[in-house]
């Protein structure tokens, strides 16, 4: 065996209160994948990758010479092998120099190996029906309503862009900006704001064709003044107004914008949002200030915290679930050196949040290298800290008797069809 092999089959050893499938889980989403041309060819026809907010990608498209960015995958499905893993999803992170391939065996079937060893079998997720057709402005649907998480989720980037741009403003681990330009080039289909009409002319074409979807997501970049002489409240609400006065109750309802003053929390309450995300990213305040400097300068750390609390009045503290980044604590040249101490500042933003019964989510960091931290930064933060991080979230969210955040799917390993991280394949019965 390699020395990743050894690294992930010994934390497995060590963590044995974790599944196994979600330290390998974990290992794959802060390190990529690699596809051969022929399981590149068998991914014709089933659902691609939509790059739906980010790239998630360990290369720019620019370098992908098998043009991956067209034909991988949305996600994959680890199951069986050599430690008989349960059902589990991950998101295509697409990195050709990954140790992680995923190729075809002997039998002739598809497998996920590491070093060249197998690990276990892979399936591809289905293509639903509705995504081989169009608007009648001759859009894609997977431009407006691409659907992840093995399809429970319609995910509603309305508007692919960001106010904080550029170095004074951005967050350094993001690239919803430069993931638009990028998308662009190649000429793709990539609506940079989504018209409410196409939305619901989207959604109704899921409606009649889908009926394994149970929630939507309405989100997109930070407004800082306005957009369309809408303020950031105003025009975001726009969405899930219609879509629950075209399809009450159809969905789960989840809007991912700014931390906003309680009275526009209470806006988009009122238009039918169910689940409110006011993404935290990273509790250390220096931290904080240093790798969301844009937050920071227009909304403020405390502010935050303080909006975080308040929405929790509006919609009840655990239907508010904002998100951390995990292993941006570890980035160079900010972050901590050691996990110990990573974990200990992430630890205390966690235990803040769920005892005032609000429960922190967090999604992988890939280190986009077309992100300001992505280029310095190109291994992510050790496994050994996310493995510890996951623990360290199931721990607390037992020790404050809280239950799965709602708005996921069913939790557990096994069950669970969160992509971008294994928070929810660790929750326990």
């Amino acid at each position: 065996m390699g020395p990743r092999w050894e690294l992930v089959e010994g934390l497995v050893e060590q963590y044995t209160d974790l599944p196994p499938e979600a330290i390998f889980k974990e290992d794959i989403l802060r390190t990529g994948i690699a596809f051969s041309e022929d399981v590149l060819r068998v991914a014709s026809g089933y659902k691609p990758k939509a790059y739906f907010i980010f790239s998630f990608d360990l290369v720019p498209i620019s370098e992908m010479d098998k043009q991956e960015n067209l034909r991988v995958p949305e996600e994959i499905c680890l199951i069986g092998g050599r430690r008989s893993f349960r059902r589990t999803i991950i998101s295509v992170r697409v990195n050709p120099s990954s140790p992680y391939k995923v190729a075809i065996s002997d039998e002739g079937k598809l497998i996920l190996t590491l070093e060249r060893k197998e690990v276990c079998g892979v399936r591809y997720p289905r293509a639903p029906d509705y995504y081989g057709r169009t608007l009648s402005n001759g859009k894609p649907i997977s431009d407006i309503a691409p659907s992840i998480e093995w399809g429970y989720l319609v995910y509603l980037t309305v508007f692919r862009l960001c106010h904080y741009h550029g170095r004074k403003d951005e967050c350094k681990f993001c690239d919803i900006n430069e993931n638009y330009r990028q998308q662009k080039r190649t000429g793709r289909s990539y609506t940079a704001v989504k018209s409410v009409g196409e939305v619901l002319e989207a959604l109704s074409i899921i409606q009649e064709t889908d009926s394994e979807s149970r929630a939507y997501t309405v989100t997109g970049g930070s407004v800082t003044s306005s957009l369309n002489g809408l303020k950031e409240v105003e025009f975001y609400a726009r969405y899930p107004e219609a879509i629950e006065r075209e399809f009450p109750g159809r969905w789960i309802s989840k809007a991912v914008v700014q931390a906003l003053p309680k009275s526009e929390a209470q806006v988009l309450k009122d238009v039918g949002v169910q689940i409110y995300h006011p993404n935290y990213e990273i509790w250390e305040p220096e931290l904080f200030r240093a790798i969301c400097p844009g937050k920071e300068e227009y909304v403020g750390r405390d502010v935050w915290i303080e909006r975080i609390l308040d929405a929790g009045e509006v919609f009840g503290p655990q239907h508010v679930i904002p998100n951390f980044v995990a292993g941006i604590e570890m980035a160079k040249p900010f972050g901590f050196v050691s996990v110990e101490e990573a974990i200990a500042s992430t630890a205390e933003g966690l235990d803040f949040f769920m005892s005032n019964r609000i429960v922190t989510r967090f999604t992988t960091w890939c280190p986009e290298p077309i992100t300001q931290l992505g280029a310095e930064n190109r291994g992510g933060a050790p496994l050994e800290y996310h493995v510890a991080l996951l623990k360290t979230w199931r721990d607390l969210l037992e020790k404050h008797g809280l239950p799965a955040p709602p708005g996921y799917g069913q939790p557990g390993i096994g069950q669970a069809v969160f992509s971008v991280s294994s928070f929810m394949d660790v929750v326990r019965d």
